[in-house]
């Protein structure tokens, strides 16, 4: 039995969606590593900010990406023709100067832009080894993203990945024991530097996710109660005092707090400084510990003699007694990455294969709709036998092309570009 092909019929092949090439997957963005607070704090990205950069991204054609914005690094992670692209939409929304931000950035690109996701989602590149509230943060910027419709299929399974890589090293390695957070950094500060803590009065200024780890962490390590919560939306503040048993003010009794706190700590992430060097004159001896980026206590501050400000860089300075043990599980850590990652990537390519095949199997089985149609009047053909056989045909096709390719993995990209080529699929990058 023979199919007859149309000379015009690979012509006409429709145009098919096919996964974005890797290698236009990047990174851009600096960290603790070459800048400190002060720097980070400009290129930090707040949720409005955030909304305003989707917007842009969509407006340039950009469709798969996100922002991970903490208080240790603020990275862009997502698909662009140049990886200049992504670093001018960041600093388009941020309140730093793009030369500035070119100068202190890292960028990667394709499997080492994949490679790094891992590895910051895991805790590996925190600038406390094995933080694992990191994991939260980029599984909250990818969520934004996708509500804003700027995640694609490649990204989510990238991100679904990364997430239970980090389940995975926190249960089976002790990477994540001890010191592994910004939050607990803090109650360790705290521990070493005021004796008497319960006896303190102590006002935590933003009821965040840090504000509230840490307020956690106090209660729990420290067995302190004397926590005084101030929210700008007085109701969260309210809401988290009644169901652990501390206090609230109102945001409009700030002033009259901090005057008579003896502890402050600032974990409200705002674009402008909340404690003024008015906020400190005039009181007793004070210890802040300022937990956000940008900074929330304004510079001068710290120029008060009676005054202490602590920051998040300051605190992972702090002595940790679990670091060696924790440094040994890190070969354990990165060998469960790679096995991950290299499943993701067997999955992206055999995507990849996926995607052409189906537009093969359709174009011929086009071709062997027109060809039935074009042979119905024959007195000599069964059209039943026909349709029958030439299904068949087709599909033992594509059955072993897809055979090949599972054996021949290394050269699987090789086979695909030249079915697509033979069949002139049109396959294009969406």
């Amino acid at each position: 039995m023979t199919v007859f092909l149309h000379p015009e019929a690979f012509k006409k092949i429709m145009q098919v969606k096919q996964p974005k090439d890797i290698s236009n997957f990047h990174i851009v963005g600096i960290n603790y590593k070459k800048t400190d607070a002060a720097i980070r704090g400009l290129f930090a990205i707040n949720q409005d900010q955030y909304q305003q950069l989707l917007l842009a991204a969509q407006a340039a054609g950009m469709h798969d990406l996100f922002v991970l914005s903490t208080c240790n690094r603020t990275e862009i992670y997502g698909f662009a023709p140049d990886p200049a692209d992504l670093m001018r939409l960041l600093c388009g929304a941020a309140n730093g100067n793009l030369q500035v931000f070119n100068s202190l950035a890292y960028v990667k690109s394709g499997e080492g832009a994949v490679r790094h996701l891992y590895q910051v989602g895991t805790g590996l590149d925190s600038q406390i080894l094995g933080d694992y509230e990191i994991i939260g943060q980029i599984k909250g910027a990818a969520k934004f993203a996708k509500a804003n419709g700027c995640v694609g299929t490649f990204l989510e399974r990238l991100v679904n990945s990364v997430l239970q890589v980090s389940k995975l090293i926190k249960n089976e390695t002790g990477l994540s024991s001890g010191t592994v957070s910004v939050a607990f950094a803090a109650v360790r500060l705290l521990e070493s530097k005021v004796a008497d803590i319960q006896q303190k009065n102590i006002v935590l200024l933003g009821v965040g996710k840090i504000g509230r780890n840490t307020c956690k962490n106090m209660m729990e390590y420290l067995g302190v109660r004397n926590i005084t919560l101030i929210n700008r939306t007085t109701a969260v503040a309210e809401d988290f005092a009644g169901k652990h048993g501390l206090r609230y003010a109102p945001y409009e009794q700030l002033d009259d707090s901090l005057r008579a706190a003896d502890v402050i700590l600032v974990a409200t992430n705002a674009s402008q400084p909340t404690i003024l060097r008015k906020h400190m004159e005039s009181t007793a001896g004070k210890l802040i510990v300022d937990l956000s980026i940008p900074f929330n206590v304004a510079a001068d501050v710290r120029e008060l003699p009676h005054v202490e400000v602590v920051n998040v860089d300051d605190l992972s300075k702090i002595q940790d007694e679990t670091l060696a043990r924790r440094l040994n599980e890190v070969p354990k850590a990165i060998s469960i990455i790679e096995e991950h990652m290299e499943e993701f990537l067997y999955w992206y390519k055999m995507r990849k294969h996926a995607v052409v095949l189906k537009a093969v199997k359709e174009k011929l089985t086009e071709i062997h709709a027109r060809e039935i149609k074009e042979q119905k009047n024959g007195a000599h053909y069964n059209l039943e036998d026909i349709e029958e056989v030439s299904s068949r045909i087709i599909q033992k096709m594509i059955n072993l092309m897809a055979g090949k390719v599972r054996k021949e993995t290394e050269k699987g990209d090789q086979y695909i570009a030249m079915i697509s080529e033979i069949f002139e699929t049109g396959a294009n990058q969406d």
